[in-house]
């Protein structure tokens, strides 16, 4: 019995520290429970909706599993050749023999290689079709979600899960799936072998798989920790960089480069403590697992070595020196999965926290929907009324109370008051950016709610202040990617609006670079190429959102004569604070915190003498006063 101490004592230390793990997983449990963590998805529901995403391959998976076995093969004869090698060697050597065994292993070895290449090119195409899927379901997904959404979810977070989180599921697609697969065969089959072999020297390799299976589990509870605190820390400099690089120039005016430089290194050390956490977690767990792996060896070696390696007995079992050697290799064939399972949960963690930030966007239920019979409209007259809207971005603060009033087809109105007053919101909720909580909005009569939202918008033509250009070409940015337009009727569109006043400057004319967000044009440029834009789409409805702010007068005025023809095409609602540019408009709507105080003509208001009497008196003394101060 004293011979078996050393063995004895392995299983000792052991023993010893799987309940130091034991305990940290308690703690770390107990701690998870004290602070209280996001809701998380358990792993079987995420893989059952990653493999929603790999149904159509599965074809494509059969074929890779049919290569698969021939480097299963190999992994379970390529030990049972090297034993009889040393068989050969051993006993009367043939030189023939040893030449017939070298060429089946280099042959089996061949064999492998070439199926696990196939493998590899199957696998990682059939990874980046999923992973297209993949995307294209997250971005179509955004596209549904309505603009309080949007705007509750900071940019950055959202290319985080379209890019880098993608990129993570990418992995175990193309790799970690399979190969966990070809491991568990491995391992089965590796098993099977040495129990045929040696039953009783492979139950003490046994002794050792529960250890291996106690430290995987407390692992899969820690790196799964890790990975999420990774993800969040990479979703928070994505997003920090989304919003400081595109606002550069407002920290650079204010001097605030320093303070910005400081918040972006507490991002970035709370992201590196995260990289450390999770090396440290993996190095810690790495080393254990090969630390099984040699102490299953010296098992074996010290079991063999007894009796000069010469038929020793184990349990009963003559140990020879063949037995010996393919034991050897059966070990480090067992181990070798194991191990690359280790370093697999590093990836499948990661996965899988990135898989959870996916799915938690997939499961946000867009806030405006169709209705399931709701029906597509092909022309439109341009009839609006709303009927006693109201309606609050925040529950009970209501920004439109009550509001009632009916828009004539081709008739041009202008609602005015002062900022928060509703004026915007009237627009978005037209086109149905937003819902509402109460009342009713007709277009041409019917109930905008029974449209497809699609078809609805389709119709409407919304040019905003804030004029947003994609980066590309002019021509690209006037047409959408639409390849219906032609060059006459593009040109046409620029001259009726007339943009092709700067346009025919530029040397590249339609094809003159647009940088991002169009920012080596000016504003009333930008503008003026939103107008052409709208035109050219022909919209029945006209949304010009204050289109004339912040604009310099030579430019203005293209544009007020601009607004001038587009009064003519359709229904036209615009938003504006100059009122100089609204007197032609067939009525205008003054509104006051969410409410319709007074509307009518331009002359009929300022015969009222009420509050747009009040407002387009005010505004006129004040250019008057320019006036006089530029003379």
């Amino acid at each position: 019995m004293r011979e078996y101490y050393p063995i004895l004592i392995l299983f000792a230390i052991l023993g010893v520290l799987a309940i130091i793990f034991i305990v940290a997983y308690l703690m770390m449990k107990d701690k998870k429970t004290a602070i209280g963590f996001d809701r998380n998805m358990k792993d079987s529901e995420i893989a059952k909706r990653l493999l929603v995403y790999a149904k159509p391959y599965i074809p494509n998976f059969i074929f890779v599993g049919f290569l698969m076995l021939f480097s299963i093969a190999y992994d379970i004869i390529a030990p049972l050749i090297v034993g009889e090698i040393q068989n050969v060697i051993k006993g009367d050597f043939a030189l023939k023999e040893l030449y017939i065994m070298v060429s089946i292993y280099a042959s089996i070895l061949v064999v492998s290689l070439i199926c696990t290449f196939v493998q590899a090119i199957v696998l990682q195409k059939t990874g980046q079709k999923i992973l297209s899927a993949l995307r294209e379901d997250i971005f179509t997904h955004i596209e549904s979600l309505s603009h309080s959404q949007l705007n509750s979810i900071p940019v950055g977070t959202l290319v985080t899960r379209v890019t880098n989180d993608t990129n993570a599921i990418s992995m175990m697609f193309t790799n970690l799936i399979v190969n966990f697969v070809k491991n568990c065969f491995v391992i089965v089959g590796v098993l099977v072998a040495m129990l045929i072999l040696n039953y009783q020297l492979t139950l003490m390799v046994l002794a050792i798989v529960p250890f291996i299976a106690l430290y995987s589990i407390i692992f899969r509870r820690f790196s799964r920790k890790v990975f999420r605190t990774v993800k969040d820390g990479t979703t928070g400099i994505n997003t920090f960089l989304s919003e400081n690089l595109s606002g550069m120039k407002i920290i650079q005016i204010f001097n605030r480069e320093e303070h910005k430089k400081a918040e972006f290194d507490e991002k970035n050390e709370f992201l590196g403590r995260a990289k450390r956490r999770q090396i440290f977690v993996f190095g810690i767990f790495r080393p254990i697992i090969y630390m099984l792996y040699v102490a299953t060896i010296l098992c074996i070696l010290y079991l063999g070595g007894k009796g000069y390696i010469q038929d020793t007995e184990f349990l009963g079992q003559t140990i020879d020196v063949a037995t010996l050697v393919t034991f050897y290799m059966y070990v480090s064939k067992f181990f070798n999965p194991i191990q690359s399972l280790a370093e697999q949960f590093n990836f499948l963690q990661s996965a899988f926290a990135s898989a959870e930030k996916i799915f938690s966007i997939l499961d946000i239920r867009p806030d405006v929907v169709d209705e399931e019979d709701a029906i597509e409209i092909e022309e439109l007259k341009g009839e609006i009324e709303f009927r006693d809207v109201w309606f609050a971005y925040v529950p009970d603060e209501w920004v439109l109370k009550g509001v009632s009033f009916k828009v004539n087809a081709k008739d041009t109105v202008a609602f005015v008051g002062s900022t928060g007053s509703g004026k915007t919101t009237i627009l978005s909720l037209l086109c149905r950016n937003y819902d509402i909580q109460k009342g009713e909005i007709f277009v041409d009569g019917i109930n905008i709610r029974h449209i497809k939202i699609a078809s609805l918008r389709r119709h409407f033509g919304q040019m905003l202040q804030d004029v947003f250009l994609f980066a590309g070409t002019i021509r690209s940015n006037l047409v959408l990617r639409d390849e219906n337009f032609t060059d006459e009727e593009i040109l046409a569109a620029c001259r009726y609006v007339n943009a092709d006043h700067f346009i025919d400057k530029l040397s590249g004319g339609l094809d003159e670079e647009v940088r991002e967000r169009g920012n080596n044009f000016s504003a009333g440029q930008r503008q003026l190429l939103s107008f052409a834009r709208t035109i050219l789409h022909k919209p029945e409805v006209m949304i010009l959102d204050e289109a004339t702010a912040n604009i310099d007068t030579e430019t203005e005025v293209l544009i007020q004569d601009s607004l001038e023809k587009m009064m003519n095409i359709g229904t036209m609602l615009m938003v504006a604070h100059r009122l100089s540019t609204i007197q032609h408009a067939d009525n205008i709507i003054v509104l006051s915190h969410g409410e319709i105080i007074e509307q009518g003509t331009h002359q009929q208001l300022l015969e009222k003498k009420g509050t747009y009497y009040g407002l387009y008196t005010l505004q006129h003394t004040k250019e008057l006063l320019q006036n006089k101060r530029t003379v």
